[in-house]
């Protein structure tokens, strides 16, 4: 939240009104008339400004932008925040709280999903497959299982169509928590290979408790 101070516009219009007036009355041709239009001038708008005092307004502080620097991943970062966007107006439009959780799950793991690009834009390759092809049908699921449910109606072929997006979603779930946790595959392997030189290192120096245990037998 921002706070800015909105000044009255009253006490300048009411200072140019003061100078209309005075050079009705009186004739400017000297320094002292000329003094005497700014002191009135100034006396006019000090007082209006007593009366008429600046306000302090709130606003909404708007975020920045994300951005990696690289326009094709700050493309694709814009892209996933209008999809999440969809997908939460589709979630709020939803009644059956066990449909809803599903939504909000999805849209949890979509928006990790891209605040891991932003974070590591080497995963940029993967991130597009999955917003080229999953993500768009996803988000069409969603939108047909809303329209689908405020129809009104609830014949036989409604009734499965519902059930059917019901257990696709299930399946999509798992699916996009796979792919999440696969963006973490090199980072592992990372770990996993520095653990791998720290634990040699360590066997090498006898610093291991199997070795200290090893020596002292």
């Amino acid at each position: 939240m921002i706070e800015l101070e909105k000044k009255s516009v009253i006490p300048i219009y009411g200072l140019m009104v003061v100078w209309v007036l005075y050079c009705v009355v009186f004739k400017l041709d000297n320094v002292l008339s000329f003094a005497g239009l700014v002191s009135a001038g100034l006396i006019a708008y000090g007082f209006l400004s007593l009366v008429f005092p600046a306000k302090t307004i709130s606003i909404e502080a708007t975020e920045k932008p994300k951005s990696t620097g690289d326009e094709k991943v700050d493309t694709m970062l814009a892209e996933g925040e209008k999809s999440v966007a969809e997908m939460r107006g589709m979630s709020a439009a939803i009644t059956d709280e066990k449909i809803k959780q599903k939504a909000d799950e999805l849209i949890s793991v979509t928006d990790s999903i891209f605040k891991k690009l932003l974070i590591e834009p080497a995963v940029y390759t993967q991130v597009k497959r999955f917003a080229d092809f999953f993500l768009p049908t996803t988000v069409k699921l969603l939108c047909s299982y809303v329209r689908f449910s405020q129809s009104g109606a609830r014949g036989e072929n409604i009734t499965n169509t519902l059930e059917r997006i019901s257990t696709a979603l299930d399946t999509t779930l798992v699916s996009y928590r796979k792919f999440y946790d696969s963006l973490f595959e090199s980072q592992a392997l990372d770990i996993e290979t520095d653990i791998s030189v720290l634990d040699t290192m360590l066997k090498k120096e006898g610093l291991l408790d199997s070795d200290f245990e090893a020596k002292n037998s």
